[in-house]
Parts: structure tokens; C-alpha cells; sequence
């Protein structure tokens, strides 16, 4: 692929709308790193919360040069550098000109074409995200899950390569298709060979001479790889595939596509993946099966890929484009916004913000499965908990509008410190003859409250970032500040799920007539070993219940000693504290 020069222009956004959350990739609206987001279009707020173990943002793109948006922010009246954020009132500019039926039929088109893309990127993102850990905990321990986690990383750092993605391609093919169709290709060919191998993967994963979890892992670490890459050059290409008018349905497109593909994948999936869904609705005589196997939902998605890209390169022919800046001019932006100590302070709180709801948000659900809760009792509860999300997250939308932003995140934060606490309770209370539906209406109700308080947190944060990013460099800005919002949320993953099987203690008491010793059963291929030669493996020290004290403990600590005074403190803070250009060093001290 050769290398064009375009003068890149940074993505822009209205800084003064508290609540729409837009994060805009870089250059001409490219990459965008996400965290749980809000799309906003037409007034009407939409929120998707996919498994947490990675979160995904849903954002507002303009088309307008940064140069524009500036003069036209700086020329209202009550602007000012010296405002206090936090005071900052205003509507936004980022409604569509039109309804959707009443837009042109080339943009309607072009909508559709975004929502597929969008929504074969979900596919695999909510199998990775969402159902195989939830089938690895029949074959694997909780650390061993936790190096399984480590595949969800490339979207959190994606970052990293999105100004190459978007400075490097073929004039002969497209801008955005030098990367979509090979990314995609490369995709179908992974989940194809993947499809053929996945079953007798996981199950002979960490026995002797099997394959290994690092080796598993490396496989879906690909895949989420080329979604993230896909998802780069599919944002920058919404921003010309739509006309001007009607730019804000980009980011309705990829609500409704990745929605979709993760619902389809995690929750839709896992239902027809248990044989007991599959015995208890769709079938007279009771199999040892679902209706759905992984392998060949992998295979046929696989295939899917192939004949959408296929299609796509044959079909649809993308605008010439030319670009006269560098790949290093992006990154001299991100580290000048690196350099400024609110955005440094800003970062230690993101990166340890989350620490308190790990070992919820990473090991309730496995736990659950593990006492017997049952997939298709998950999945059910994840399908009554999807609604709600959407309802509550609208409802959220509208308070990040009548309370400061970080104010209002303090109290979702506090609020999911409670839920850590409640589902620890939820899983303590498991009754001994197994589910009853008085349960799993506590394990549902427990599962909203923890979804509403992590929608009001990703609500408020998103409306922050909204108001103090730079407009100038508005796209590089947003990015950065998401990536280390989402990183914040996968990199303690890894620790919690090794920690579990570290603090847990549990012994195997062999048959009778066996001549074994006791010996320990904490790790789940020795409790499959013991269970499988008629042993009893006894758990005298749940490591789960520990490390979430441990947790919530240190959210509690953190939370009062240095996340709630700070994030109050730099809210409080006047907008020119956060520019790259003035006197930004000279901002107040914290």
C-alpha cells in the first residue's frame, strides 16, 4: 500500500453539549477508542452495554473543520477559556437536518452499509467479550480466564495504530477500503479456521500435550485485533459515506450494528448454545446438545465475512481522497495533550477507578455458572436486562444534563460500590436445591442495578470529556482520554482472575475404596478430576467473596482519599487548564 499526503484535520466537537458523548477518531474523523458510550441523534439517547468486560462507545461525528467549529464556538457570546466546565450550558449542534425516512436514498443506502459493518464487527467482539468465557469456565480455572481476557486488549489500545490506519492506504482501492477488505478477509479466514478447531480446543485446553491457553487466547487476540482495525477505518469512511446534513446518523449506524452483533453473539447465542434452553422450549426428547454449536456459528460467520467483502469490494466504490500530513503529526498532538498535569491527573483516575467493581464485573456471572446457575438462566437475565439498559441510559442521559458531570459520576460510583457488594450477597444466598424463580428475580433485579449505575458513570465521564476537550484537536483529544477510560477497565481483568484462584482453598476427598490422599481442588481441572473419579471437592475459602472485599475495599479507600477530591477539583477547573495552546501549564494547582 502506498502513502498519500492529506492535510489532516482533526474530527470536531461541541464542546459546551453535556450530553452527548461523542468521541471522534483521529484526523477527518478517524479512529475513535471507546469506552461504554452514548449516542445521542435527534435529542433521543441510546446506551449499549455489552459484557464488561470491554466497552464500546457510540459517538456523534461532525463534518465541519476544526478551524470552523473553533471560530464558531469562539464568536458566541459566553464563550471563554476562563469559564468554569462544569457551568457550561449550551445545546449542542449534532442533530441530523433530516428524519431518516426522509433523507436521501443514496444516504439510506450508505446507512445500511455502516450498520453491516458495524454489525460484523460485533459478531466476534461479543463471542470474545461475552459467551466463551462464560463456556471456558466449564474447562478452565479463573486465572486461566484471565489470560483469555488479555484478548479483548487491542480495542483499549487501539490508539496506538490509528493514525497509521489512517494515513496509509491505496489510492487504487479507497482510503477506507485498503483496510476494510483485507481486515475483514483476514477475519472470515481466522473464524473459519477457528470454526473447525474451537471445539476440541477448549476442551483439550491445558492438558498435557494440548494446546495451551496463551495459544487459544492468541486466536481471539487476532480477531479482536482486526475488529479493531476495522473499526477505525469504518469510522473515518461514516464521515463521507453520509452527507453533511445527515453525519449524525453515523453514530446511530453503529449503535444499532454493534447492538445487534453482540446481542446476537453473546445473549442470542448462549441461549441456543445450552441443551437446557433447547430441551426445556424446543424440544419433545431431551439431548445432551443445544441447538447451536460454537464451531459452526464461527464457520458460518466466517463465510458471512468472506461474501460481505467480497460484495463490498465488487460493489461499492469509495471517493478519492488525498492526505497531506504524516503519521507523526497525530502523534506529536497526543503527546503534547499527554504533557499537560490535569490530563496526567485525569489518567490516574481512570486508570484506578474501576479497581473497586472488578471482581463483580469480571467473576459474579462465572460464579453464578459455577454454583449452578446455568447459561440459559444468564442469558435469559441478560435478555431481560437489555431493555432496561436502553431505558435507564435515556434517563441518564437527561441527569447529566441537570447535575455536574463528575458530580453525578461520584454518585455512580458510590452506587456501583453498593452493587459490588449486593451481587457478592446475590452469589452468598445460591439456594442449596438449585435456581428457584424467587432467585432469579434477585439475580435479575441485582443485574440491572449494577447495569444502571455503570450507565450513569459512563454517562457522566462522557460528558465531561465532551466539555473539556480542545475543539481545535478535538478528535486526538477524545481518543486519548477513552482509551485510558477503557484501559482503566481491562487491565486489573487479568489480576482479579488470577487473585480468585489464588485466595481460594478447596480440597478433594477421594472414594472410599480409593487409595489417593486428599488433595487440593481449587483449580478447576483438578475439581473436574476429582468429580470424575467419584471424589467430593469440599471449598473451605471462596477466593471470589475475598478478592471482592478486597476490592470494594480499595474503591472505598480510593474513592475518599484521592478519586472524589480530585475529579471535583479539576471540574471545577476553567476550560483554557486544558488546552495545549496558551498558557496551559499555568493552570491551577491540585
Amino acid at each position: 500500500m502506498g502513502t498519500r499526503a492529506r492535510r489532516t484535520k482533526s474530527p470536531t466537537h461541541n464542546g459546551t453539549s453535556p450530553g452527548s458523548s461523542k468521541e471522534a477518531g483521529i484526523s477527518n474523523g478517524h479512529a475513535n477508542v471507546n469506552g461504554n458510550s452514548i449516542g445521542r441523534a435527534k435529542g433521543k439517547g441510546t446506551v449499549r452495554r455489552m459484557n464488561s468486560n470491554i466497552e464500546l462507545s457510540r459517538r456523534n461525528i461532525l463534518h465541519d473543520s476544526s478551524e470552523a467549529v473553533t471560530a464558531n464556538l469562539i464568536s458566541r457570546e459566553a464563550f471563554s477559556l476562563d469559564n468554569d466546565p462544569s457551568k457550561t450550558e449550551g445545546k449542542g449542534n449534532n442533530v441530523a437536518s433530516t428524519g431518516f425516512f426522509d433523507m436521501p436514498e443514496q444516504d439510506q443506502k450508505n446507512f445500511g452499509l455502516l450498520v453491516l459493518l458495524y454489525f460484523l464487527q460485533g459478531v466476534p467482539l461479543g463471542l470474545a467479550t461475552g459467551s466463551v468465557p462464560f463456556l471456558l469456565k466449564q474447562h478452565m480455572s479463573y486465572g486461566e480466564i484471565g489470560i483469555f481476557s488479555l484478548a479483548s486488549y487491542p480495542y483499549s489500545l487501539k490508539l496506538l495504530w490509528s493514525p497509521i490506519v489512517d494515513a496509509v492506504w491505496s489510492p487504487k482501492v479507497g482510503r477506507r477500503k485498503s483496510w476494510i477488505l483485507p481486515i475483514q478477509l483476514l477475519s472470515g479466514i481466522g473464524m473459519l479456521w477457528l470454526g473447525s478447531h474451537i471445539e476440541g480446543m477448549m476442551a483439550a485446553t491445558g492438558t498435557a500435550g494440548g494446546p495451551t491457553i496463551w495459544n487459544f487466547t492468541g486466536w481471539w487476540f487476532f480477531l479482536v485485533l482486526m475488529c479493531a482495525t476495522q473499526d477505525i477505518a469504518v469510522d473515518g469512511w461514516a464521515l463521507t459515506l453520509l452527507s453533511p446534513g445527515n453525519i449524525s446518523y453515523a453514530s446511530t449506524a453503529q449503535t444499532v450494528g454493534l447492538t445487534a452483533g453482540q446481542f446476537l453473539s453473546y445473549t442470542v447465542f448462549l441461549a441456543f448454545h445450552s441443551k437446557d434452553f433447547a430441551n426445556r422450549w424446543f424440544r419433545a426428547t431431551p439431548l445432551d446438545h443445544g441447538l447451536m454449536g460454537l464451531g459452526g456459528y464461527l464457520t458460518f460467520w466466517g463465510w458471512a465475512y468472506i461474501a460481505v467483502t467480497i460484495g463490498l469490494g465488487l460493489i461499492k466504490r469509495e471517493e478519492r481522497t488525498r492526505n497531506e500530513d504524516g503519521i507523526w503529526d497525530v502523534y506529536k498532538i497526543m503527546w503534547g495533550v499527554l504533557k499537560l498535569r490535569n490530563i496526567q491527573t485525569i489518567i490516574i483516575v481512570h486508570l484506578i477507578a474501576k479497581i473497586g467493581f472488578q471482581a463483580n464485573d469480571g467473576v459474579t456471572n462465572l460464579k453464578l455458572l459455577d454454583k449452578g446457575f446455568g447459561t440459559e438462566n444468564l442469558a435469559l437475565t441478560v435478555l431481560i436486562d437489555f431493555p432496561f439498559e436502553i431505558a435507564l441510559g435515556y434517563y441518564a442521559g437527561k441527569w447529566s444534563q441537570e447535575f455536574t458531570p463528575m458530580r453525578l459520576w461520584c454518585w455512580g460510583f458510590m452506587g456501583r460500590l453498593v452493587a459490588a457488594v449486593l451481587a457478592q450477597l446475590t452469589v452468598a444466598i445460591f439456594p442449596a436445591g438449585g435456581v428457584t424463580s424467587w432467585y432469579l428475580l434477585v439475580v435479575i433485579a441485582e443485574h440491572i442495578f449494577s447495569t444502571f449505575t455503570n450507565t450513569v458513570m459512563f454517562v457522566a465521564v462522557s460528558a465531561f470529556h465532551a466539555k473539556i476537550a480542545d475543539p481545535v484537536i478535538g478528535g486526538t483529544y477524545m481518543t486519548l482520554l477513552a482509551t485510558v477510560c477503557n484501559l482503566g477497565g481491562t487491565f486489573p481483568r487479568f489480576f482479579v482472575l488470577r487473585l480468585v484462584d489464588a485466595f481460594t482453598t478447596a480440597t478433594c476427598t477421594p472414594p472410599p475404596l480409593s487409595k489417593e490422599a486428599p488433595y487440593s481442588c481449587a483449580l478447576q481441572p483438578d475439581k473436574d478430576a476429582c468429580l470424575a473419579t467419584g471424589g467430593a471437592c469440599t471449598v473451605q475459602r471462596d477466593g471470589y467473596y475475598s478478592v471482592n472485599v478486597i476490592c470494594v475495599a480499595l474503591g472505598v479507600a480510593t474513592f475518599v482519599l484521592f478519586i472524589r477530591p480530585k475529579v471535583l477539583r479539576l471540574q471545577a477547573l476553567p476550560l483554557r487548564a486544558w488546552r495545549l495552546s496558551g498558557d496551559a501549564s499555568s493552570s491551577p494547582k491540585h
